[in-house]
């Protein structure tokens, strides 16, 4: 048999060395997280480090109820240090960090959740409480009090004839002021208030389906709001996020750096624009603008039962999405444990 061939320099040395200079957490990782999925959260990690270091940037998706795990207690803080450049959402995420922002104190959580019986459910929903996994969001302090500031705007430029994506909508009631009143949250736990302030490129596809996407559709229905495209939404999207690329890669290529792809979860947040450099290369022709050059996914969807979220990043090769050697992660694993550990790493804590 042959023997196994020692090594010169141990992994738990080489990242003990790189957690030096940073905080107590990041340490801890270094010490601990040797093997497995946890190994694979520490090289994603790196990953992550190295590309912003090599002059790249980076875009973050978020899937699942990211907003309502509080990720902005990391994620906020990774934007105003410019490690994310551009975020793709959920409607959900996008309004769920707001309706965390205003109405923190009155969210109630359910540790027992797995527990609830039919009566307990049914009990939540006659006091207007609804429920993600263990934590419930009240509706009239959270979703009906964002909704009458939205919706104020919706009108307005309905009536001047503006058109406006959901993430702009929201800017425009953050920088009017007239939430402050209600914070209940240190503002610089919100991801939103930080996304805000940096005017980051947000791209939300299927908003429709989020409560204010519904809240917005009923005034249409009811001939509130004359014009359904006063809010800009899909295609607008893809060729507002196609610009977007093209544009930035074509300035980080004179510094040789690239876009990579943080994806969180599954689902249309990751799908819809990951599609964007092959619909770029294969669709308009615009062969010189380069991949994906760095993909990490964090998801618990095993590869298999048709499950696309859980699809390996290999397989994004066949589609033009991720070249050969672009450097690819996956953890599969509760994001709300992992990513703010990823977060902590890059942030230096």
């Amino acid at each position: 048999m042959k023997k196994a061939k020692l090594q010169t320099k141990r992994p738990e040395d080489i990242n003990a060395a790189l957690a030096k200079k940073k905080g107590p957490v990041s340490q801890f990782i270094a010490r601990n997280y040797r093997h497995f999925n946890a190994a694979a959260l520490l090289d994603t990690a790196k990953g992550y480090e190295a590309h912003l270091a090599a002059g790249g940037q980076m875009l973050v998706t978020l899937a699942g109820a990211m907003s309502t795990a509080e990720l902005g207690l990391t994620l906020a803080e990774m934007i105003r240090q410019g490690k994310v450049g551009a975020i793709v959402c959920t409607g959900a995420n996008l309004e769920e960090d707001i309706f965390n922002l205003v109405a923190h104190d009155y969210y109630e959580r359910v540790p027992n959740y797995r527990d609830l019986s039919v009566d307990d459910e049914q009990d939540l929903l006659d006091r207007h409480m609804n429920r993600v996994t263990d934590t419930c969001i009240p509706e009239g302090e959270a979703m009906r009090r964002i909704e009458a500031a939205v919706a104020e705007e919706w009108v307005a430029a309905d009536q001047a004839g503006e058109h406006y994506f959901p993430h702009e909508f929201m800017y425009k009631i953050l920088r009017s002021g007239k939430l402050k009143k209600y914070y209940q949250i240190d503002p610089k736990n919100s991801w939103m208030l930080a996304a805000c302030e940096k005017n980051l490129p947000i791209i939300v596809p299927g908003w429709e389906d989020a409560t204010l996407g519904n809240m917005y559709a009923g005034r249409v229905i009811t001939g509130e709001i004359k014009n359904v495209h006063t809010v800009r939404t899909g295609i607008e999207y893809m060729a507002y996020l196609a610009a977007w690329y093209t544009k930035s890669a074509k300035r980080l290529r004179n510094g040789e750096g690239s876009i990579g792809f943080f994806q969180i979860g599954g689902g249309i947040a990751g799908d819809f624009p990951i599609c964007v450099v092959p619909m770029l290369h294969q669709d308009l022709g615009r062969t010189s603008v380069p991949l994906w050059g760095y993909f990490a996914q964090i998801s618990d969807s095993t590869t298999s039962y048709g499950s696309y979220s859980g699809a390996v990043p290999n397989e994004k090769i066949t589609w033009g999405k991720l070249g050969k050697k672009t450097p690819k992660f996956i953890v599969e694993s509760d994001a709300t444990i992992v990513a703010p550990l990823i977060f902590s790493w890059v942030l230096g804590q």
